[in-house]
């Protein structure tokens, strides 16, 4: 079993289902496995990001007060579940005017690593995309692929990706970890 620095996680369609553009709070609930294999997790010591593209804000599909309810709410859950998340990294950008901030590029983890003195070589993210596994791969990191969300398209779409390990749900990536 390796402890991380952090474990990075991405958001929709990794720790909650994603039924598109979540655009208030009530659309908005975990899978029913992500907080036990969080607290799972938590026993050994890891500690959590969430790194999240909510391009929705800027297509104008999301308001920026909704989205900080939700996450105000993510926030309270993992406490309330006593799960230490470091933070909540958000980008914005729409897909066709992408600053770095947006994954696959680096910026939220880059940001999260000086806020929170975090070693990304020695981090891991948890994604369901493309753009989760390769930004982790840019950075060094090691990568799991989860099934749920977009991950089963992702495998067939990108044969060639290689994250560390592909993974039914997060309940399945605290297997590995834990292994």
């Amino acid at each position: 079993m390796k402890k991380y620095s952090t474990i990075f996680l991405d958001r929709d369609g990794t720790i909650n289902p994603d039924p598109g553009y979540i655009s208030s709070l009530d659309q908005f609930k975990f899978y029913d496995f992500t907080f036990s294999a969080l607290k799972r997790l938590t026993k050994d010591g890891n500690r959590f990001c969430i790194v999240t593209n909510q391009s929705g804000v800027s297509r104008g599909l999301i308001k920026q007060k909704e989205l900080d309810n939700i996450h105000d709410y993510i926030k309270n859950q993992f406490m309330k579940n006593s799960i230490p998340l470091l933070g909540i990294y958000i980008a914005i950008d729409h897909p066709d005017n992408a600053t770095i901030r947006r994954k696959p590029g680096v910026g939220m983890f880059l940001e999260a690593s000086k806020d929170h003195d975090i070693d990304l070589k020695d981090s891991l993210i948890v994604g369901d995309s493309k753009n989760d596994i390769q930004a982790g791969k840019d950075l060094g990191m090691d990568t799991i692929l989860v099934c749920t969300g977009r991950g089963s398209q992702t495998i067939l779409d990108y044969p060639d990706l290689e994250p560390d390990a592909i993974v039914s749900n997060i309940e399945e990536a605290a297997d590995w970890i834990l292994k």
